[in-house]
């Protein structure tokens, strides 16, 4: 096993270019295939990409906002000491990468953002806690739950599905959780990979000391500097009281809860504006003062930069897609041959293909979505079991798309090819999982 990591790492290290090189790369890609395959006009490519660029401006910022608030959440001095209780109880490194994994898995089953980030600080934690842990593989192992998200409460397209009056509602009706991530194959996939992906990355553990690369001194002396939040001013006037103030921060903390709760009462649905509210005003309440929340938020900011310069790139590639009808055809290529029972396997392989090009559930779904249910009804296929192969593609792929991974860089301050190597192993050993799940799920149409 340590030579399969060897290989791939080393592959990476001399091949793979930085996250912003790669959305580059991508975007070329996909003005050159909507030219050469579907024969639109270079005029028209240039066009679709420039319109566009901002098309999901506003999801942008809600990614932004869910992954920097899931910081505030994750730091929060409550779950810093819950995280301090797990990692002491950890002794070795191979007990170090089975905790991260399950850690940023269950995060992310929870909530996408919460997990996507708790995983890479329990993961820095545990590297400067236990000696002789390969950190480039400790951070691919946290990262690597982060495929739960797709099986999970917050797995954009089972939610957005089951809401009634969603965009595809006169197409499709309504599908309830229990159809598809509370299905009975789901919940037997999410246990499959809760329990197996932990074991994986603990036998992928350099067996030589010399091969062992740990957490820099730098980053060591980084998180003993760093505080839970702090007073904004050392002098007692009114506005510093008001800063620290922890009856503000409890008031407007449970006038947050109290909406969620009357929206809930009232038959609201979970959306992810819903969902960003929740970690806001958990935080709020969490962190104790509005001082503490600032400080807190301010470090988390530093983590999106990646995000919030690549999703125009990705907007503007899903637009060029979209409007040259590539999504379409890729589809094609595999629903053509797909019968009612295979079209979920199909659905599964077609969607981490597109997903390099458009890594975004909610976005992925826009543009895929609409063919793949059509394909499912004129065949007699299963438009529930349809829609989760969508799903679950795009969270497989999510282990080897580049997009996803940037928190977890800007935490641990490692590059892509430092960690890739690892998570192309992982993205094996969880598609084949997948697959079996949506053959055996699709086989009993």
């Amino acid at each position: 096993m340590s030579k399969v990591a060897g290989f791939f790492t080393e592959l990476m290290r001399r091949y793979l270019p930085d996250p912003f090189v790669f959305a580059i790369g991508l975007t070329l890609l996909t003005m050159v295939m909507a030219m050469l395959v579907e024969g639109q006009a270079a005029q028209a490519v240039i066009t679709n990409w420039g319109k566009g660029f901002w098309n999901l401006l506003s999801f942008t910022t809600q990614m932004a906002v869910i992954l920097a608030m899931g910081y505030v959440l994750a730091t929060a001095p409550l779950v810093d000491r819950f995280l301090n209780a797990i990692v002491a109880r950890v002794q070795t490194p191979r007990g170090a990468i089975i905790v991260a994994t399950l850690v940023g898995g269950i995060g992310s089953y929870l909530n996408w953002g919460f997990g996507l980030v708790i995983g890479g600080i329990i993961a820095r934690k545990l590297a400067l806690k236990v000696k002789g842990v390969h950190y480039p593989l400790i951070i691919a192992s946290a990262y690597s739950g982060f495929t739960m998200y797709g099986l999970g409460l917050s797995a954009s397209i089972p939610v957005l599905i089951s809401t009634p009056g969603h965009p595809m509602e006169k197409l499709m009706g309504v599908i309830g959780l229990k159809e598809t991530i509370f299905s009975t194959p789901m919940l037997l996939t999410s246990l499959a990979v809760i329990v197996t992906l932990p074991l994986l990355n603990a036998m992928l553990h350099p067996r030589d000391a010399k091969e062992v690369v740990e957490i820099r001194e730098e980053n060591s002396s980084e998180d003993r500097a760093a505080g839970h939040g702090h007073s904004m001013g050392i002098e007692n006037t009114l506005a510093t009281r008001m800063n620290n103030s922890r009856l503000l921060s409890l008031i407007i903390g449970l006038c947050g809860l109290a909406y969620a709760g009357l929206h809930f009462s009232q038959g609201g649905s979970l959306d992810l504006n819903l969902i960003n509210f929740l970690i806001l005003f958990i935080g709020v309440l969490l962190l104790g003062t509005p001082a503490n929340y600032v400080a807190k938020l301010n470090e988390g900011i530093k983590t999106i930069s990646g995000i919030i310069l690549q999703y125009p790139f990705y907007a503007g590639i899903m637009a060029v897609m979209a409007g040259s009808g590539l999504v379409d055809s890729i589809s094609r290529v595999f629903v053509d041959i797909a019968t009612p029972q295979t079209l979920p396997f199909w659905g599964l392989v077609s969607s981490f293909v597109i997903n390099f090009f458009a890594p975004s559930g909610g976005g992925h779904w826009v543009i895929q979505g609409p063919f793949m249910i059509d394909a499912a009804k004129a065949i007699n296929s299963s438009v529930a079991q349809t829609s989760m192969s969508v799903m679950l593609g795009n969270a497989w792929n999510d282990l080897v798309q580049p997009f996803w991974i940037l928190p977890a860089l800007a935490l641990s301050k490692l590059k892509l090819k430092d960690v890739m190597g690892y998570t192309v192993i992982m993205m094996f050993w969880v598609g084949a999982i997948y697959i079996v799940a949506m053959l055996a799920w699709g086989a009993q149409i």
